[in-house]
Order: C-alpha cells, then sequence, then structure tokens
C-alpha cells in the first residue's frame, strides 16, 4: 500500500522515506533563486546525499548564492550551476549545449522544471511570444528536449514540470496565444495558458517516450504558498478581483473560496513526491496535487489539460515556434 500521503505532508517525512532512492542521484532543477520553491526543494533533498545537484536559474549572483549555502551546508554534495533564461530561445540552446558538454555528467536522472512566473503585464519574449507562455512552456520545452538524450541515459529518467491549479483559468489559445498582440490581454488567462500547457506537456513526455524508452513524467501543482517571491510584483489590491473575475468567467469555484496557503515545507511536498516516489509509475504523465495523484471529482482539474487529443495539438504548436521537431 502507498504511503498515505496528503496536503499536511513535509517535506522531511518524504526526505526519511526516499533517501535510498535520492542517494547518487543526478538532479536539475531550474528556478533555484534563494526564497524559492525551487531553491527549498534543492536544499531539502540534498540532505538524502545526491550525486550531483545542478542548479539552474537566470540570475548569477542568486545562482551563485544558493551554491554557496548548498556547498557550505552540504560538501560531500557535488554541485554544478548553469545560467539559464528560459524566457530566451537563444539562452536555452545556449544551457542545454553546455549541459550536453559536461563529459562527467553522463546522465541525469531527474529533470526539475521548476521555474516560471506568473500574472505578469504583457510583453513579448526575444522570439517574439507572450511572455508566460514563452517563460513557463516554450523554454522548458525546448530545454528538456535538448538535453533528452541525457535524461534517457539515466536508469530511472523522470521529468518533473511544475504547474499550478491555475490552469483552471484558460485552455490553449491554439489560433491566438499571443492574445492579439496584447489587445485581448488578460494576465490570468494568460497565466492559465502556460500552466495549462505544463500538463499537456508532460503527458506528452510519457505517452512519447514511456513505454519507449522508460521515462516518466510529472505535472504538480505545489499549493498556495506565499512566503515564496512568485507573486511579489502583482498588487493583490487589485489583481485579487481580476483573478476571482477570471474565475467566474469559467464558473470555477475559486471565485468564492479564500486561499489557503502552506509553509514552504509543505508546499515543496509534491515537488519531492514527482521527483522520486516509486508508486507514481502506474499513473505516468498524471497531475499531482497535496502529494496524490489528481482525483477530477474532488480536485481542481479541467479535461482541456488531461486531453491527449489537445497535448498532440500543443506538441506540434511548440515546435513550430522553436523552430525544431523532436519526433519520438
Amino acid at each position: 500500500m502507498p504511503a498515505p500521503y496528503d496536503a499536511n505532508t513535509s517535506a522531511d517525512e518524504l526526505i526519511s522515506d526516499y533517501v535510498k532512492i535520492i542517494e547518487g542521484k543526478t538532479i536539475l532543477t531550474t528556478g533555484v533563486s534563494p526564497s524559492t520553491l525551487g531553491g527549498a526543494f534543492v536544499q531539502f533533498i540534498a540532505k538524502a546525499n545526491p550525486g550531483v545537484l545542478i542548479l539552474a536559474t537566470r540570475n548569477p549572483a542568486k545562482l551563485q548564492q544558493t551554491a554557496d549555502e548548498l556547498s557550505s551546508a552540504y560538501p560531500n554534495v557535488k554541485v554544478r550551476t548553469l545560467k539559464i533564461d528560459l524566457a530566451s530561445l537563444k539562452s536555452v540552446r545556449e544551457a542545454a549545449k553546455e549541459v550536453n558538454s559536461w563529459d562527467d555528467v553522463p546522465s541525469i536522472d531527474v529533470l526539475v522544471n521548476n521555474a516560471g512566473i506568473m500574472a505578469v503585464d504583457y510583453q513579448l519574449s526575444p522570439e517574439g511570444f507572450e511572455s508566460q507562455l514563452a517563460t513557463n512552456h516554450l523554454g522548458p520545452f525546448l530545454f528538456t528536449n535538448l538535453i533528452m538524450k541525457k535524461i534517457l541515459a539515466s536508469k530511472s529518467p523522470r521529468v518533473v514540470v511544475v504547474s499550478s491549479d491555475g490552469h483552471r483559468l484558460n485552455p490553449i489559445r491554439f489560433d491566438d496565444y499571443n492574445f492579439e498582440e496584447g489587445k485581448s490581454y488578460n494576465r490570468w488567462f494568460a497565466y492559465g495558458q502556460s500552466k495549462t500547457a505544463n500538463l499537456l506537456f508532460a503527458l506528452s513526455l510519457a505517452q512519447k517516450l514511456g513505454l519507449k524508452s522508460g521515462l516518466q513524467a510529472y505535472s504538480l501543482h505545489p499549493g498556495v504558498i506565499w512566503s515564496t517571491h512568485l507573486g511579489d510584483h502583482v498588487n493583490w489590491d487589485l489583481q485579487l478581483d481580476e483573478l476571482r473575475n477570471a474565475d467566474r468567467t469559467f464558473g470555477n469555484p475559486e471565485s468564492w473560496k479564500q486561499y489557503d496557503g502552506k509553509p514552504i515545507e509543505r508546499g515543496i511536498a509534491t515537488h519531492i513526491y514527482a521527483a522520486f516516489d516509486p508508486s507514481l509509475k502506474a499513473n505516468n504523465g498524471a497531475y499531482l496535487i497535496d502529494t496524490h495523484v489528481a482525483d477530477p471529482l474532488v480536485d481542481t482539474v479541467k479535461p482541456w489539460a488531461t486531453s491527449s487529443f489537445e497535448a498532440e495539438r500543443l506538441w506540434r504548436l511548440s515546435e513550430k515556434l522553436v523552430g525544431e521537431e523532436f519526433p519520438y
């Protein structure tokens, strides 16, 4: 029987259960600045003596701070750093090329696509894509696929894509992903589109490479964690009403609910569960919440984010937008 994990499960409980699984693993995590979910994730799993922690983020100073803190606290854990700006496909290609050149890292056991942005003002990426779609999906899509050879070299390859129950706020706008070049932009609809993309990407990876290559892939909602910096730029006096209005558009019950927050040590529990739980193999491609496989009858799970048809449509659109095909 699987352990009875739930919304109250802490990171330390899972580390204790998975210590033998984590030991010796090579784990690449994006978005690892201090006081973030990614930063907390690597700090907790370092306790289990992984082989290599590859830390990737766009800010060199914050990247070095996290690396220094880990090396000081866990001197036996090898730490590598990687500068990557997921909003820029050029930066993504350069970072992937660097990873692929590391002869001393022949395989990557777990890739955690954790980095992301939320509800920003309308802006375009360097390649001309709405910034939340670019940063939260197109960058991770390209990066994951460009280093896939190293991931599949693992004996137990796994990819984790950090999404959100915010996927409820919009399906993929296949014919207008840039919101009429900003004319009809809604920051919450754009966030929802990018988070839907995260679920569909994990589903595609599982379906394309699960049986063929043994890859496991999962998406997840970590919960609402107020102590991270994800929403620092948001004026909640204004944006909370806009968020509720976006939910009302889809008839979502969140329109009327209070948002219950989690402390960060429980917020990253689902990250750890997705990255290492051995019982998940039977649910390859699943969306996870509160350290369990999401139940559409109880949890917020939209059909547009769990459709194999939509997943394949998004895969083909993503290939077109990044200018490269990955025909697994």
